[in-house]
């Protein structure tokens, strides 16, 4: 009887490394966190944080964005300096790191510092989604406004805010005094990048805007047209800096995105405020919680 031939060495291991991958949950300080793995990618996870989605990440591809916001603040990324200039950034919020990944792809020896909260959070990315160890990313757990405070001033070329807790952005993280805080870190050129989050009527977006507008001349803010029309809830990506930002570059990108946004910034964007108050520490409230279903 003819023996039968052994399977090649590493045939089992490929098998294993070929199987569907299962999602991972892991209760994390800020709830049930979970990874789902994208069924297109193979390499790809979704981060969701008590079912709402936070972070996309793609380990094969770093530059790929999935999340009509993230693709949004890769644009501002992309424009904030030359092609493939390092930047230094800091991230008021960590997720899946999916932003620092990105920068670290596209703009090689860039230095960055990631300020987040969920201690519990941070060890899950880290062992399941791990960081290129070449990378320059730091990870702090920290108050995302704490950690602001214990960068020195005009350290960072660009500031990237995307921080939720319950769907929701903290009060301490609306105000104008955190705002100056920001302003104080970023260089004389840098760019502050914020995801906010809100629906009908749009109150907190309106003073999001007119806080910023106080702190800082020039303004952006990128939305599903949906989103400015009131109609549903979603997110908006704001952008302010002290010099002018490169708005039709922007509106072109965001408009050429496979879901379509709209840029408004100078009169149009003051307009839309509708005379909003500024947002004070003494005053200042969450963003609003997502309605039922939102993420269903």
């Amino acid at each position: 009887m003819a023996r039968r031939a052994a399977p090649a060495r590493g045939t089992s291991a490929r098998k294993r490394s070929e199987r569907r991958p299962e999602p991972v949950a892991v209760t994390v300080d800020g709830g049930l966190a979970e990874l789902v793995p994208d069924r297109e990618r193979p390499h790809a996870w979704t981060l969701l944080l008590d079912s709402a989605p936070q972070s996309h990440v793609d380990l094969d591809d770093p530059s790929y964005l999935s999340f009509a916001y993230q693709r949004r603040l890769g644009h501002v990324i992309d424009l904030a300096a030359p092609p493939n200039q390092p930047l230094q950034v800091l991230h008021l919020g960590g997720g899946a790191f999916t932003l620092a990944r990105y920068i670290a792809a596209t703009r090689p020896r860039s230095t960055q510092q990631i300020v987040e909260i969920d201690a519990a959070l941070v060890q899950l990315v880290r062992r399941e989604l791990p960081l290129d160890p070449q990378a320059r990313i730091r990870v702090r757990s920290a108050d995302a406004r704490d950690g602001l405070g214990r960068i020195q001033d005009d350290w960072a070329d660009l500031v990237i805010a995307d921080v939720f807790s319950g769907a929701r952005t903290p009060a301490h993280l609306t105000s104008a005094e955190f705002l100056a805080e920001v302003r104080r870190v970023l260089k004389p050129d840098g760019q502050y990048a914020a995801n906010l989050a809100d629906g009908p009527p749009l109150a907190h977006l309106r003073g999001q805007v007119a806080t910023a507008a106080s702190v800082f001349p020039e303004l952006a803010l990128a939305a599903d047209p949906a989103v400015w029309r009131g109609r549903r809830f979603g997110n908006a990506v704001l952008v302010a800096s002290d010099l002018p930002i490169a708005v039709a570059e922007l509106t072109r990108r965001v408009a050429g995105d496979p879901h379509p946004g709209r840029v408004e910034h100078g009169r149009a964007l003051v307009g839309f405020t509708g005379g909003a108050a500024v947002v004070t520490d003494g005053a200042a409230r969450p963003s609003p919680a997502p309605p039922p279903g939102t993420f269903s």
